[in-house]
């Protein structure tokens, strides 16, 4: 997750995503490099625009959110719905045992 994190400081920073520069920043952060993972990360994000990726992930979000919430009084109408039949349905039971 630490060269995720270098990655962005990089992009912000305008630097050049590399091994090198993840090294560098994972180093000044106080822990040990690894190599292999920051060779992995550089080349997994050569030419990925990261600010497109987080641009986009946050109208993805967004969406999300939306529809969530415009599906939510749908859901709350069709609890209450459930619960005012099991409530009708309880009374009668009721009624009945008091007639036997």
């Amino acid at each position: 997750m630490e060269y995720i994190y270098a990655a962005l400081l990089l992009d912000a920073a305008g630097k050049e995503i590399n091994e090198k520069n993840l090294e560098e920043v994972v180093k000044a952060a106080g822990m040990s490099p690894d190599q292999a993972m920051a060779k992995s990360v550089a080349k997994s994000l050569t030419g990925v625009n990261i600010k497109d990726v987080i641009k986009n992930a946050q109208s993805v979000q967004a969406s999300a959110t939306q529809a969530t919430q415009g599906s939510a009084p749908a859901e709350k109408k069709k609890e209450e719905a459930k619960e005012e039949k099991m409530s009708e349905e309880e009374a009668a039971g009721g009624l009945a045992s008091l007639f036997g």
